[in-house]
């Protein structure tokens, strides 16, 4: 599924784009002004934007380049009610897919998403092949796919990169897939978790220092920064590193030179640096916590990791991958996965993200024991608990919500999804009457993985517990 921005502030052709869109398949979200329109090209991460050029807060075609500096990078669809040879011209040079004029006909508009949603899909293809499962990246969502793109792109150049997100979304993994597939691979992968790095002896660990520097220094030794040489340093969690500091590292980063301590003379390193960060840095630098300065040079090329809960089809992928590992380590023959154990992993949140549901899978492998199916009872009780009142809340609340009123007009998007949900819902039952419950049947013939598919049958309340996998 793509997400699709829409920047017009004609409310009628919004609902239009927005219906069509979603019948592809697709998700739409859409804007009714520039500044309305960037935000949610922060928010949503879109692919692709339809762009007007007459707003209310000024003319789209100064807002492309600021749009497709968005995260995701978006390609940009031009429309205007009013075209001229000038204003085409422009659009191309400063980046847009297509400049389309509106008219009778919706088809330039949806040949033109057709044609960027194909180019994208064979792009992030051959850009996925650089980096894979060999790092341990599991996933074919589209949020990670583009992630992985992002990186094998990074891994092509020697600029610096800042890696967000969660904690427990991957982002030591992708550091790594980078240096890997970099011209730097055979230099050192040198890790530096700034979060563990002690006030007292920081300099020396990352600059090294001379015999005689400091009580103890009984011999010379290398920092991390010169055993990085040739190589890729890592910092991880920089939003830890101490603000007195950030000054000294910010002149290595620039020169590729430092003095380590007790030394007179200064030793080059010639590193790639990869930072990583849980933290929101700008508002650390609103707040005097981290130089402006510094940011500007660690954000050459930034990359932004989804959480799990963003991207629920690589849940069952990352969890039949990890199963395999983990059993191969303990000497276990494979085990087999329950309907129930995958529902309650996609019915919980994972705050820990990727990281977290590995050590819950690795947790329910254990516990096991010789059984040869893992079933939800094998989960922590901390995971249980939390999807049983999860569930009960969504349960009440539902059970709770006031009908409609039936004299109040519903809009068209309203009635929209109300008729698609009711014809899900009919599409499901029938599946599983027809498939007679099988679950792997059930999910060839709708081209549904099984994580989405028990949700959708969770969604609807339709009984699978006695289905077949």
């Amino acid at each position: 599924m793509r997400i699709i921005l829409i920047v017009d502030d004609d409310v009628q052709l919004c609902h239009m784009l927005a219906a069509t869109i979603e019948q592809m398949g697709h998700r739409a979200v859409w804007a009714h002004s520039i500044h309305e329109g960037l935000a949610k090209a922060y928010e949503a991460m879109p692919d692709v934007v339809f762009l007007d050029v007459v707003l209310p807060d000024g003319n789209g075609l100064d807002a492309i380049q600021l749009l497709r500096r968005a995260p995701s990078t978006p390609e940009i669809i031009l429309m205007t009610g009013k075209g001229d040879v000038d204003s085409a011209e422009l659009a191309t040079r400063r980046g847009a897919w297509s400049y389309i004029v509106k008219g009778a006909s919706v088809m330039p508009i949806f040949n033109a998403l057709s044609n960027v949603l194909d180019y994208q899909s064979e792009k992030l293809e051959s850009e996925c092949q650089m980096v894979g499962k060999d790092e341990g990246i599991i996933g074919e969502s589209h949020q990670l796919r583009a992630c992985v793109g992002h990186a094998a792109k990074a891994a092509t150049s020697d600029a610096t990169v800042l890696i967000t997100g969660e904690t427990g979304t991957g982002k030591e993994l992708f550091a790594r897939a980078i240096h890997n597939h970099s011209p730097r691979h055979l230099g050192n992968f040198v890790v530096v978790d700034c979060a563990a790095l002690p006030d007292t002896l920081v300099e020396s660990i990352l600059f090294g220092h001379t015999k005689g520097a400091f009580t103890g220094a009984d011999k010379v030794r290398d920092g991390l920064v010169k055993q990085a040489d040739g190589g890729t340093l890592f910092l991880d969690e920089v939003g830890e590193l101490p603000l007195s500091l950030q000054g000294p590292f910010l002149r290595v980063l620039q020169e590729h030179r430092f003095r380590p301590v007790g030394s007179d003379e200064e030793v080059e390193s010639d590193f790639r640096l990869i930072v990583a960060t849980n933290r929101d840095l700008d508002a650390m630098v609103r707040e005097n916590l981290f130089r402006q300065d510094l940011l500007y040079r660690l954000r050459t090329f930034e990359l932004h990791l989804p959480p799990l809960r963003e991207r629920e089809d690589d849940i069952e992928r990352i969890v039949l991958y990890h199963v395999t590992r983990i059993c191969e380590r303990y000497g276990m023959l494979p085990k087999r996965l329950s309907p129930e154990f995958l529902e309650m992993l996609n019915l919980y949140a994972w705050p820990g993200n990727v990281r977290e549901l590995v050590h819950a899978v690795e947790r329910a492998i254990v516990a096991t024991q010789q059984q040869e199916t893992i079933f939800a009872r094998h989960l922590s009780e901390n995971i249980r608990v939390a999807v049983a009142r999860q569930v009960t809340a969504d349960r009440l609340t539902h059970k709770e919500a006031p009908y409609p009123d039936p004299t109040v007009t519903l809009s068209l998007k309203q009635v929209r999804d109300a008729a698609a949900d009711a014809a899900e819902k009919d599409y499901l039952a029938d599946l599983m009457n027809m498939t007679l419950g099988n679950i792997g049947q059930a999910c060839s013939v709708s081209g549904l993985s099984r994580s989405r598919l028990y949700a959708l049958l969770k969604k609807h309340e339709i009984p699978f517990q006695g289905f077949r996998p």
